[in-house]
């Protein structure tokens, strides 16, 4: 099937002088204003290569520019200007949003297809190499999240917990972090950070590996001596973080781990772990693990309680009984408590399976 090329000129003799140089070789779909153009490679995501005339009616060559820039199409696709004009100023705009040539009137056709042909060759071979990395990180980082889970599914094995309870954090914090993103402008983050740190957040009690067995396993309430020592899984986890191989994880989930590992008990209030950190001093990814962690640990059945409904844990949580949330993380989980609640239900259930 042949790759197609847009003509946009308001002109049909450029139009048919043009489409006759290139029917053989390509299918040649035309324009007669910007906007039909803005359409048509819309709808077609086999188009190649673009000739846009400057001066139309409707919307001129250069709003098409602006908005291929804004969608980022003027990357992939190159865009050849059609003009008869010598206005320097409007040629050098035109290649400031990404134009690639000119091609001037009146035509001179024993240069313009070798021209054309040359620049569409060169764009399909950058756009094979773009693909070809982006497969390649896409890979890496599903391999880098495989090892993160299994790492972390170990350590919940050692706390008599199923490899659940991680993914049920991650998936909680997405959620969460995502909510939280849209909703305050000053906590925006891009999706591709937020899905970093739904990674990151599986490794949060990492440092629980360290911990005795008659402390992790103990099947009643802990005693302030035991409470001290449990407390230190958090700076344990970051030692742990520490000494893994530079090469073995993304630097930026390494990041999030880190932080998210030694600062997921810190609260609003200064009251929590292991550093005293109050309000934004704590990153918004720890403060969404630390609700994430907190929902789970209270909804979830463990070696020294009951499972809470999830009615009552939504109460202890925004009362405050499990240490002080920042009230904007409370605002964004309230939001969405029913959707996080029927995944919570989806999951465990799939886990007692």
């Amino acid at each position: 099937m042949k790759n197609s090329i847009l003509i946009v000129d308001d002109q049909e003799i450029n139009r048919v002088l043009l489409a006759e140089l290139f029917k053989e070789e390509y299918n040649v779909i035309e324009a007669e204003n910007g906007q039909q153009a803005l359409e048509i490679i819309n709808e077609n995501s086999d188009i190649i290569a673009v000739m846009l005339d400057l001066i139309m009616p409707v919307m001129d060559g250069m709003s098409v520019l602006t908005e291929l820039n804004r969608t980022g199409k003027i990357y992939h696709i190159p865009v050849f200007i059609i003009t008869a004009a010598e206005n320097m100023q409007m040629l050098t705009s035109a290649y400031n949003l990404g134009a690639v040539d000119i091609i001037s009137k009146p035509f001179r056709m024993c240069f313009i297809k070798a021209r054309i042909g040359n620049i569409i060759e060169l764009y399909r071979h950058r756009n094979e190499l773009v693909d070809i990395v982006n497969d390649s990180v896409d890979k890496m980082a599903k391999l880098n999240d495989k090892m993160v889970e299994t790492l972390a599914t170990l350590i919940e094995f050692r706390d008599c917990e199923s490899g659940e309870h991680v993914k049920r954090i991650k998936n909680i914090t997405l959620k969460l972090m995502t909510k939280v993103s849209d909703m305050f402008p000053e906590y925006r983050l891009e999706k591709t950070t937020i899905a970093k740190i739904g990674t990151a957040s599986i490794l949060h009690d990492v440092g629980k590996v360290a911990i005795p067995d008659s402390i992790l396993k103990k099947p009643g309430r802990l005693t302030p001596e035991e409470f001290e020592i449990m407390k230190i899984h958090t700076v344990k986890g970051c030692d742990i973080l520490a000494q893994m191989p530079e090469d073995i994880m993304d630097q930026e989930v390494y990041r999030y781990s880190y932080d998210i590992c030694r600062h997921h008990h810190e609260r609003w209030d200064g009251r929590g772990y292991p550093d005293g950190l109050k309000g934004d001093e704590v990153s918004i990814w720890a403060q969404v693990v630390a609700v994430a962690d907190v929902y789970d640990a209270l909804t979830s059945p463990r070696v020294y309680k009951a499972a809470f409904d999830t009615d009552t844990a939504i109460q202890m949580i925004n009362e405050g009984q499990c240490g002080l949330f920042n009230p904007k993380v409370l605002e964004a989980f309230n939001c969405m408590v029913d959707e996080i609640a029927r995944k919570h239900r989806e999951d465990s259930e799939a886990d007692a399976e």
